[in-house]
């Protein structure tokens, strides 16, 4: 992809990312069956947090990176995700929370990170969070640097495999002792489901709409 191309792609996600997003219709393509949903509600004890969705080009395609948690002591245990996390007191907002948490977690160098936009903000019941997802660019393939408390592996994944909709299934999974149906998407070996898969799907909704425009 020469890098004409990219900064296209880059302009072209940044308008569409000003117009009204997809949200929750895009969100139910790959909503779980869980009963959590219906039943845990935002209250006085929720927290914000956030994640980074960072393109850039590499040997002629585009490119994002995920991260697998390690296996703890939590709900979010061995899953693959966004990198990001909570908000912090000294976080000017969450875009900046996105940003930090990827620089600890990742290593990423933040000196020529573009903020494109951000998705629809997600509620997390099993953790009681709310997660916005930050959109970003580079124009480069950035060297990562994970932090081995918080990330297991970083997954480098193409847009063009992730926009195939022959990797999405559906499974069964355990969460916290309850079996959940569970649409997710399968690559490199690992199902990415729950709220991951759920902007991703919001995510390839916005990326369509700047498709047709090209």
């Amino acid at each position: 992809m020469a890098q004409g191309s990219f900064s296209f792609f880059t302009n072209e996600l940044l308008k569409k990312l000003k117009d009204p997003l997809p949200g929750e219709s895009a969100h139910q393509f790959m909503q779980s069956t869980s009963k959590l949903r219906l039943t845990v509600k935002p209250n006085e004890r929720t927290r914000k947090s956030a994640v980074l969705i960072l393109f850039y080009p590499y040997k002629g395609e585009i490119y994002f990176p995920l991260i697998l948690r390690p296996a703890y002591d939590g709900v979010h245990s061995g899953q693959v995700a966004f990198p990001g996390g909570r908000y912090e007191k000294t976080d000017e907002n969450l875009i900046r929370t996105a940003l930090r948490e990827a620089q600890e977690e990742i290593g990423l160098r933040l000196n020529d990170v573009k903020i494109l936009g951000i998705l629809t903000e997600l509620f997390i019941p099993p953790s009681n969070f709310y997660v916005l997802p930050v959109v970003a660019a580079m124009p480069y393939r950035p060297d990562f640097f994970p932090d081995p408390r918080e990330v297991e592996d970083i997954f480098e994944i193409k847009l063009k495999h992730i926009s195939d909709i022959s990797i999405i299934g559906s499974s069964d999974i355990q969460v916290r002792g309850v079996q959940i149906t569970a649409p997710h998407y399968e690559v490199n070996g690992y199902k990415i489901w729950g709220a991951t898969a759920m902007m991703i799907s919001e995510l390839l909704t916005v990326l369509k709409a700047v498709d047709s425009d090209v």
